[in-house]
Order: structure tokens, then sequence, then C-alpha cells
């Protein structure tokens, strides 16, 4: 039988689900699927074309004959389990921030650095999900003009968190409504009608595990070391489409006419930019969409070389689930 025996640990959670339904949506050649989660879900029974296929815990033992796994558990899963599943002869495409900074292992987004999978010792590491809708918003720009340094805000939605915080909100917000009570128990502060800063560590120099990410791994992305970033990271009571507001310096500032034809012509983008009916990227519009959505571009009027955009884009979809199939699309075909 042609096709591959692919697993995907974490099957049950945001991304999992994602990659169950984008496996059987794009057709990806499976053969046989082993579904992994927590001894807690063991025993679920997930559909994928038409059959139902049940969740096994996660375990050494499960990844003998595996061909592909996708890895959406958490860090500590994947350190623990992936190189588990390499030695049994697996290529893992790993979404946890686990291996990204690793020197041999490839951090891709493939409509990016594709040419950097075939660097790969077993493990791909799929981006942080800001990094990924910042990087594929920035990408056209920077085929454009070198781009020298990046001042990004984003508004995170609760996807990034996982199934659970997406339920938080959506419980939280009823509870507001209703005038209730409600002591949040996924995120540290209230979700309903606020922000906040991003739910990661902060560390000595005052910046957050999310920041960092962002900072690091487009250097590594972009094989720039020296380009400069400064994100403030945020959560907002979104379902599950990130958003960011970017400035760009860049070494030369093309015209706008150039940098609208380059979003036009980039794959995985879509240029969304009507000034005249002040319709711009909103998560809303995002959500379950494939690309990433970008607009609202336009001079910074403080820096003579200065971009501006805002972008959304999906953050299970492009930011995390999709993102990591496309690599298995490029390494299979």
């Amino acid at each position: 039988m042609s096709g591959y025996h692919v697993a995907i640990v974490g099957a049950t959670g945001a991304v999992g689900t994602e990659l169950l339904r984008l496996l059987e949506a794009r057709r990806f050649p499976v053969r046989q699927l082993t579904l992994l989660a927590s001894e807690r879900s063991a025993g679920k029974r997930l559909t994928f074309a038409g059959e139902s296929v049940p969740v096994q815990a996660l375990a050494a033992e499960a990844f003998r004959g595996v061909e592909i796994a996708f890895f959406s558990a958490g860090a500590s899963r994947s350190r623990a389990f992936a190189p588990i599943a390499v030695q049994a002869g697996v290529l893992v495409i790993d979404n946890s921030s686990a291996f990204r900074m690793e020197p041999d292992v490839p951090l891709v987004i493939p409509e990016i650095n594709s040419e950097a999978l075939r660097q790969h010792r077993g493990i791909i590491a799929n981006p942080n999900c800001s990094t990924i809708i910042m990087l594929m918003a920035l990408e056209p720009l920077r085929r454009l003009s070198p781009i020298r340094r990046i001042v990004v805000s984003t508004y995170q939605s609760a996807s990034g968190a996982g199934a659970q915080a997406m339920q938080e909100l959506l419980d939280s917000t009823r509870a507001f409504l209703q005038g209730e009570p409600f002591t949040p128990q996924v995120l540290p502060h209230p979700y309903a009608f606020n922000l906040f800063s991003h739910n990661s560590p902060i560390g000595e120099d005052g910046y957050n595990e999310e920041e960092r990410k962002m900072i690091l791994e487009t250097r590594k992305i972009w094989g720039d070391p020296t380009i400069q970033v400064m994100p403030t990271c945020v959560r907002v009571p979104v379902l599950r489409a990130h958003s960011e507001s970017i400035v760009v310096e860049l070494a030369e500032r093309p015209s706008l006419e150039q940098i609208y034809a380059a979003y036009r012509d980039f794959p995985g983008v879509r240029l969304v930019d009507d000034r005249e009916r002040n319709h711009f990227p909103m998560p809303l519009e995002a959500s379950g969409r494939d690309e990433v959505l970008v607009g609202r571009i336009r001079y910074d009027v403080s820096a003579p070389n200065g971009v501006a955009l805002f972008a959304c884009g999906d953050q299970l979809l492009k930011g995390a689930a999709l993102n990591a199939l496309q690599i298995a699309e490029l390494l299979t075909r």
C-alpha cells in the first residue's frame, strides 16, 4: 500500500485536532494513523477519513513502524520522546520550543527557508506561532530591501495557550455578561474583556519568553544574527487568530506600489488593504484561513526608511498545524 504511517503526539489538543483535520483535507498520503496523547485521553476515539481511530497513551513502543510523527504535546514530552522516535527511524516535526534553537535542527517556514530542510537529522522544528505570522508578513518586504530593525506588538489569542484557555475565554465571557464571579484556572488574569502581558516567564532583562522566541527565531530563520527585533507580546480575548502591529526599518524604502505588488505575489499571504472602506486584517476574518492577512501598509513618518503594517494569522493553522504539515508535504514529494 502507498502512503505513510503517521503519528500525531498530542492528538486531542487544539493543534493535534487541527492536524488531524488537515491531513484529511489536504489529502496527505496516510497509510496508517497512530494517535497519541496522555493517559487521561487514552481510549478516546477520533474520526479520520470516515473511520474511528483510538487514542493511545504516549509510550516509546508506540513509534514502532511509524514514519512521520507530528509532535504537539509540549516541550517536556518532545524532549523525552522525540529522540526515541528518531532512534526508531521516525521523521519528527516538532511544534514545541524544545529543539528550535538547537544548531543542528532546522527551524522552518516553507515559504521562507525550505532549503534548511536538507540539513535535518531526524527532527525539524516548527517555529513559534508569533514568529511565523510576523515573518510571513515581512518576507515580501525583505525581498525588496534588507530589514535592519523590527518593532512588533502582538495581540495573541487564547488558542496559543491551548484548548483549555479557549474554553476559559468562553466561560469567563459568559460569566461576565451574566454578572457572575469567575476565577481563572488556566491563565493568570481575568480574560473576558481584558488583555495582559503574555503569560510566559519574564527574565532579568524584562523580556518574557515569548518575546525572546521572536528575537532568536527570527535571527535563525533569516540567517541574520544582526537583525534587531523589539517585541511586546500581549494576550487578548480573541479565540484563535493572532494579530501583530509591525514597524520595520529597511535599508532602502521601496514605493508603495512595489510593496503592494510584492504582497500580492507572495504565496501564503493575502493582501487586505482597503483604505476607502477602512477594511484591514482582522482576527475574525483570519480565523480558519490558511493565509496570513496583511494590510494597513503605510510609510513610517518618524523614520526615513520605515514601513508599518498590520497582520493577522490563524494561530492553529499557519501558526502551528498547517506549517508543520507543509513541511511534511515538502519532504514527501
